[in-house]
């Protein structure tokens, strides 16, 4: 399949567009850099050897989008592009709408114009708010997140569902994402937020290579194994994989369907911060600080349905994670701008 992938040149999108390469697929990417670094396409080309097409504009951009599926005959769409921070969406809620939800409307409305029925959204398991329990299933309800971020991952996943009712044709894959880390085996691929890290992951490595002096820790009263937060990690390769098998769905034309992306299993913060500098016998300095506004005690996945119905399920361990992300912050100490 011909696949645009929007956003791919970002962490998930990257190591998404070298498992699609790597089972056969074309994918085609449209990122406008805004949160990422063209360096990314050499790197997907040493791994795979293929270098993808790359479109350079944002996908709020209808007259450059349309060009771009009026020249490529698309069999589906993988959306990935969007602002991500949630501290900043905090901030700047209204920039969150209009660029995640306004990309979104736009990328919808072009798909219709060319026909183009299959689309794989990026979705995140902050759609489901404050959890009332955990593990958290596909079939609870969503409605408000704690933060603007996670509200537009709600709205655009309203948006595909009134898509999916009005017509029966669509296949609509929305993937609920828990909370991606790690990096690619090979070391020459991995997480490179530009600015302070908002994520928990890069700030640990890059305090472990001496980018930064230390990690805070938000919070260590929650009532929690250790009073620190407790997440479902799961490592970005997986995650890349989980939309190849995602496909499966978009193949066998199953209508709308959801999936949760995570490994099933929670890890507390501590516990990675311990873990990591364990198995990569190096000190990673870390204070505590106040609980931020938005955080919730423990979030983590039932993942019985993508195992179930797709065939998929998380392979490596948090070890793996840790490993493979300091692999690459080793090998790249200043990412991809170096």
């Amino acid at each position: 399949m011909k696949i645009c992938v929007t956003g791919g040149m970002g962490y998930i999108g990257s190591h998404t567009c070298v498992e699609l390469i790597k089972t056969g697929h074309t994918p085609v990417i449209i990122d406008n850099l805004v949160n990422s670094n063209k360096e990314v396409l050499n790197r997907i080309q040493k791994i795979t050897g293929v270098k993808p097409a790359f479109y350079e504009f944002d996908v709020r951009d209808e007259a450059k989008l349309d060009a771009c599926f009026a020249s490529e005959k698309f069999d589906a769409v993988i959306h990935f592009a969007g602002l991500k921070a949630v501290g900043e969406s905090v901030e700047k809620p209204k920039l969150y709408f209009d660029n995640n939800v306004g990309s979104s409307k736009t990328l919808i409305k072009v798909m219709k114009k060319y026909q183009v029925k299959n689309i794989i959204f990026s979705s995140s398991a902050t759609v489901y708010g404050t959890p009332k329990h955990v593990p958290l299933l596909e079939t609870d309800p969503i409605g408000q997140a704690t933060n603007p971020y996670g509200q537009t991952k709600i709205e655009i996943e309203k948006l595909l569902m009134a898509e999916a009712k009005q017509d029966p044709s669509m296949n609509i894959v929305l993937l609920r994402y828990f909370n991606p880390v790690g990096a690619h085996q090979s070391g020459l691929m991995g997480e490179d937020p530009w600015g302070t890290p908002n994520n928990l992951m890069p700030y640990i490595t890059q305090t472990a290579v001496g980018r930064r002096k230390e990690l805070t820790i938000f919070g260590k009263d929650y009532p929690t194994k250790d009073g620190t937060g407790v997440r479902d990690y799961i490592h970005v390769v997986d995650l890349a994989l989980g939309h190849v098998a995602a496909l499966k769905a978009i193949k066998e034309k199953w209508g709308l369907k959801i999936y949760n992306l995570g490994t099933g299993k929670g890890t507390s913060v501590l516990e990675l911060v311990t873990t990591f500098a364990r198995v990569n016998n190096v000190k990673v300095n870390y204070q505590f600080g106040p609980r931020r506004a938005g955080d919730v005690a423990e979030n983590y996945a039932d993942v019985k349905l993508a195992k179930k119905e797709l065939g998929w399920s998380a392979l490596y361990t948090i070890e793996d994670m840790c490993k493979d992300a300091y692999h690459w912050q080793k090998l790249n100490p200043n990412g991809y701008a170096q």
